[in-house]
């Protein structure tokens, strides 16, 4: 495969999976001091990462779970978070500003805070009470984000008896990693006709449903217009008729993101939809690509894992193709903003 170190690929992906009996242990040490509720509280990207957990928990259990953006909690405050709420805070760098000051709010409130972090000698890395490191870098933090905050909501849904196969669920997990590359080497042989259709279109729209929506939104804002300056206009499937089909037209590019829980049909709305008016329709679909060792449930569970390291291949091709380095910036972390 194009530029893939496979051995550092499964070694940080089996350390997001080897983090379940700690984060367990944290989960569980939380609840029993009475935790009245969990916010996931990223910044960017790494909170884009966290949404699959927090479907989840909204849809499958009556603990109160929490999500806003970090830079506006910290201008408007919330008052749900208080004393003893679980604080989730991941953060690849382990530096992010906003998610550095989140943190000292926290602690001054009283939760308890679970930090996810690549690097350990960080304000992150040593300001929780709960660190988790797993080195990663950009090209594989995705998944490893994906993996530790499913591993979070299966946790608060097994200790408050929502859910009665948490051991199956992460004794399949187990085998993530090696099918996580079966997929990477399926993709291979297509990856670069997709990086040469996100060449060619000036501006694309990116959609989903479900928990692969987050990580159309990802992919579009943090990978296509952060890391190559491609314009995109990401969109939940959901939203896309209520607006967004306007745009489409002969030429126009929509690219659909399917993954495998319940809210498949909403991305297949519009898969229907764009060849009809005249648009240039990509179709990305996990069910295309099977994985021997992961039950469905898992799979439907983890389907924004699923394509984000599938995607890792497009964009692997897409910044040979464009000659653009995914680590070039103009702006990120190089101006004051």
């Amino acid at each position: 495969m194009l530029n893939f170190d496979e051995a550092r690929f499964l070694s940080i992906q089996a350390g997001a999976v080897a983090l379940a009996s700690r984060l367990d242990a944290a989960i569980a040490q939380a609840l029993a001091a009475g935790a009245p509720n969990i916010h996931f509280l990223g910044t960017g990207g790494a909170a884009i990462l966290m949404k699959p957990a927090i479907q989840l928990l909204r849809r499958r259990s009556a603990f109160p779970v929490f999500d806003d953006f970090t830079a506006e909690l910290l201008v408007g405050d919330s008052r749900n978070l208080t004393r003893g709420s679980i604080v989730v805070i991941p953060s690849l760098s382990g530096t992010t500003k906003e998610s550095v000051d989140l943190l000292d709010l926290a602690r001054s409130r009283g939760a308890t805070v679970l930090t996810l972090v690549g690097h350990e000698a960080t304000p992150l890395g040593r300001g929780g009470d709960q660190v988790m490191v797993n080195y990663a870098a950009d090209d594989t933090s995705s998944e490893s984000f994906y993996i530790q905050s499913l591993l979070i909501a299966l946790s608060v849904m097994r200790h408050r008896g929502e859910i009665d196969n948490y051991d199956a669920l992460v004794s399949d997990l187990q085998a993530l990693p090696g099918q996580l590359l079966r997929m990477k080497e399926a993709i291979e042989p297509r990856a670069e006709g997709y990086a040469r259709l996100l060449a060619a279109h000036d501006w694309h729209i990116v959609t989903g449903a479900g928990n692969a929506w987050p990580q159309a939104f990802y992919y579009g804002m943090c990978i296509l217009e952060e890391m190559q300056w491609i314009r995109t206009r990401p969109v939940h499937a959901s939203d896309f008729f209520h607006g967004t089909l306007e745009l489409v037209e002969e030429g126009v590019s929509v690219i659909v993101l399917k993954g495998e829980d319940e809210a498949r049909p909403l991305a297949e709305r519009v898969e229907r939809f764009v060849p009809g008016v005249g648009g240039t329709l990509t179709v990305i679909d996990t069910a295309d690509y099977p994985t021997p060792g992961l039950s469905p449930e898992l799979r439907a569970l983890l389907s924004p894992a699923l394509l984000a390291t599938m995607l890792e291949r497009v964009s692997a091709h897409l910044e040979v193709l464009r000659d653009h380095p995914l680590t070039t910036r103009r702006y990120y972390r190089r101006v004051q903003y």
